[in-house]
C-alpha cells in the first residue's frame, strides 16, 4: 500500500485508492470528480467522482445459512456505499468486481432498477415461504442515491402490498421519507427499524463516516420512528476502542430520552481490506493512538486484526471485550432500554399473482 497521505481526503472515508486486492487484479487509482478535492504527494490536488451504474440482475434476493446472523434472506438494491464508513465491513464485496474496497466503494456505485419487479415475481412463486427480509446488511438502503433512485421505498411498497416482513438498518435519517410506509407496516407487525449511532461528536463521524447523517439526525430520526409507533432500535456500531468507545454510554441515554427501548452493540470488525483501509486511516487522523488502538483491537480477537470464525467474529473476548459488554449492559439498564423481544408476523403473506399483480382477494 502507497504510504498514508500528509493531508487527509476530504469528504470520504478510505484514504487510498490503490489497495492490493486479494485476487490478483489491476488496482485502482483516484479518477476525476465533481466535489472533493483531495491533496496528493506530489502535483495539483485529485478530484473524486460519485459515478453510478445501473446493473440488471436476475434475482434480488439473497439467502444465506450463516448460524451467527438472526435473518436468512436480505435485499442489496445497491452495491457500494457513498456514506464511505472506513470500517465497513461491506468494503471487501467490491473486489470481487475488479474494484478498489477503498475509495472505489465509496465513488462508483451500483444501483438495480428492477429490485422491486425482481422481489414481486420471487415472492410469486408457488414454493415461496415468507420470513423477514433484511435490508441493510451488506450497504446502506438509505444512503444519497436512494434519493433519486427511491428502490428501497419502491422494496417498502412490495412489501406492504404482500404483507412481507422487512426490517432496516441505516445510517441516514433519510428513512423517515419513508415514514408513511413504515408506519402502515408496523400497525401490521411488519417491520423494526435499526440506526446505527457510532459515536455523539459531529467531527469526528465526519472523519468516520464522512456522508452518514450527523449523530444528532439519527438520534432525532430515532425518536421520530418512536414516536410514529413503529420499532425503533439503535445499535451502538461498530465500537473502536479509543476512539468511539466513550460515547457509549450517552448514546443509549440520548436514544432512551427519545423513546427508544431497544439496543445493541457491535465491535469493529476488520475482514479482509478493511484492516489495511482502518490502518491507514488511523495513520492520517490518530498517528499518536493507532498502536493503542491496534493494540486492543488484536486483545479482542485473538491476537489478531480480525476474527472470522463463525460465533467467534461477533465476540470480542479478553479483558476488554468483557469491560465493553459489562458498560453496556449496565448502561441499558441504567437508562430503561430492556430489549423487548420483538416478532414479525409472518402469517399474513398474500403472494402476487405470477406477473407480478396482487391475487384478488
Amino acid at each position: 500500500m502507497d504510504h498514508p497521505r500528509k493531508h487527509p481526503i476530504r469528504g470520504r472515508g478510505a484514504q487510498s485508492g490503490a489497495l492490493p486486492l486479494r485476487f490478483g487484479l489491476a488496482t485502482r487509482e483516484a479518477d476525476d470528480d465533481w466535489r472533493d478535492q483531495i491533496a496528493t504527494v506530489d502535483g495539483p490536488p485529485v478530484k473524486l467522482r460519485t459515478q453510478v451504474t445501473e446493473e440488471h440482475p436476475r434475482t434480488i434476493l439473497s439467502f444465506n445459512q450463516s448460524p451467527d446472523i438472526p435473518f436468512d434472506r436480505s435485499i442489496n438494491a445497491y452495491r457500494g456505499c457513498e456514506h464511505g464508513c472506513v470500517y465497513c465491513y461491506a468494503r471487501p464485496t467490491h473486489a470481487y468486481h475488479d474494484l478498489s474496497p477503498g475509495l472505489d466503494f465509496e465513488t462508483r456505485l451500483f444501483a438495480k432498477p428492477d429490485a422491486a419487479r425482481l422481489l414481486r415475481e420471487t415472492l410469486a412463486r408457488r414454493k415461496y415461504r415468507p420470513a423477514p427480509i433484511a435490508m441493510g446488511t451488506n450497504t446502506d438502503p438509505y444512503q444519497p442515491i436512494e434519493r433519486t433512485y427511491r428502490l428501497t421505498r419502491q422494496v417498502l411498497e412490495v412489501c406492504l402490498d404482500t404483507r412481507h416482513p422487512v426490517t432496516i438498518t441505516t445510517k441516514s435519517d433519510r428513512v423517515l421519507d419513508d415514514l408513511d410506509l413504515l408506519a402502515e407496516l408496523a400497525k401490521l407487525k411488519l417491520t423494526a427499524v435499526a440506526i446505527s449511532v457510532t459515536s455523539l461528536d459531529p467531527a469526528l463521524s465526519q472523519m468516520l463516516e464522512p456522508r452518514a447523517a450527523s449523530p444528532r439526525k439519527r438520534l432525532d430520526a430515532l425518536g421520530k420512528l418512536a414516536a410514529a409507533a413503529i420499532p425503533a432500535h439503535v445499535s451502538v456500531a461498530p465500537i473502536i476502542p479509543a476512539i468511539t468507545d466513550e460515547f457509549m454510554e450517552q448514546i443509549l441515554a440520548e436514544a432512551a430520552a427519545r423513546g427508544v427501548r431497544s439496543a445493541s452493540w457491535i465491535m469493529l470488525r476488520l475482514p479482509h481490506e478493511v484492516a489495511p483501509l482502518f490502518r491507514e486511516w488511523l495513520e492520517v487522523h490518530f498517528p499518536e493512538r493507532a498502536g493503542k488502538v491496534m493494540s486492543i483491537v488484536q486483545s479482542l480477537r485473538n491476537g489478531r486484526d480480525n476474527e472470522s470464525r463463525f460465533f467467534e467474529r461477533m465476540k470480542p473476548h479478553g479483558v476488554w471485550g468483557e469491560l465493553f459488554r459489562a458498560r453496556f449492559h449496565k448502561a441499558r439498564r441504567r437508562y430503561g432500554i430492556d430489549n423487548p423481544p420483538l416478532e414479525l408476523d409472518c402469517s399474513q403473506f398474500r403472494p402476487p399473482a405470477p406477473g407480478g399483480q396482487l391475487q384478488l382477494l
